[in-house]
């Protein structure tokens, strides 16, 4: 584990206690509008006289978080389906055990290695049998997981809110692509550039203002034309994206940042300044977003959001 990789668990790890499904209003519409791109890519029209196909299966979740696309995945396993739900922060996949209901299962890993279990998953409604299948977790960082596990193991990779994470997302795109049998499909969600966009026009003018260069906060998001050519560079041909831009509103700016840290994330990692204070900057910030956004007693959050099918 690398020690970027290493801050970030510890980051899921402290919000995962209820607070991140408590400021997660964006990252469950994220997952609902993939959960049905993925169910419509999956099942049969209605009325169809083709049964289910069993070609997406076994399906493996990257950065599971909570479980909020876990439960929905687990929905569409047939009877005998296997799924794997993978995180790097063991408290996050405590928390998706729990929404799945799920009780402690096995671990057959030695020390070191990525630890396992297996619970029961939700009954899976549109399919003739309703039995409870498997499903297991799988607590490891994907990035270096993903180089040495076995090729043409899963006909689905799906995530959610995850890839923004990657530190190599083209190195880890192409060793995606060697996990997915032959047809398989990956579909991710992730935020695209515009993500934040009040947050740094504002940032941008405090530093200006201060006759201070400006620094970038927080994560730097790829745009879908970013995504499509590393794809096509680890050897998908049919790429889709789809592009959704949702606003968030909050009372003010603090409760705003609040909620960013408790989903993980944060607005505080760039470069110190000599003789600018994290107070002035911040201060400034929050002066210049109020009054350029603010409006009838609460401040806007612009999230872009991108779907991409690729196979």
């Amino acid at each position: 584990m690398t020690h970027l990789s290493g801050r970030i668990r510890r980051q899921f790890d402290r919000s995962a206690a209820g607070l991140y499904d408590q400021n997660a209003a964006v990252q469950r519409y994220m997952t609902a509008q993939l959960a049905r791109l993925i169910r419509d890519e999956l099942q049969p029209p209605p009325h169809s006289r083709f049964p289910a196909s069993a070609d997406h299966l076994p399906m493996l979740e990257i950065g599971c978080g909570t479980g909020l696309l876990t439960e929905r995945l687990a929905a569409l396993l047939p009877p005998g389906g296997e799924m794997t739900a993978a995180d790097l922060s063991p408290a996050m996949l405590e928390a998706a055990r729990n929404r799945l209901g799920a009780r402690s299962g096995r671990s057959d890993r030695g020390p070191g290695a990525p630890r396992e279990s297996s619970a029961p998953a939700p009954a899976s409604p549109g399919f003739p049998d309703n039995r409870p299948d498997s499903v297991r977790f799988l607590q490891a960082d994907i990035e270096e997981w993903a180089a040495d596990a076995p090729a043409s193991s899963y006909g689905l990779i799906a995530s959610s809110a995850c890839f923004q994470w990657f530190n190599r997302p083209a190195q880890t795109l192409f060793h995606l692509r060697r996990l997915l049998k032959p047809g398989g499909k990956l579909m991710f969600a992730t935020f695209g550039p515009a993500t934040f966009t009040e947050l740094h026009c504002s940032f941008d003018k405090a530093y200006r203002s201060m006759e201070v260069p400006p620094q970038r906060h927080g994560l730097s998001f790829l745009g879908g034309d970013e995504w499509t050519d590393m794809l096509r560079q680890a050897g998908f041909d049919e790429i889709r994206t789809t592009r959704l831009v949702r606003t968030e509103y909050f009372p003010n700016v603090a409760l705003f940042l609040k909620s960013v840290k408790a989903l993980g994330a944060s607005t505080t990692n760039a470069l110190q300044v000599p003789g600018l204070s994290p107070r002035r900057l911040f201060g400034g910030m929050f002066e210049h977003y109020e009054k350029d956004f603010g409006t009838q007693g609460r401040i806007p959050v612009t999230y872009e959001l991108l779907l991409i099918r690729a196979t």
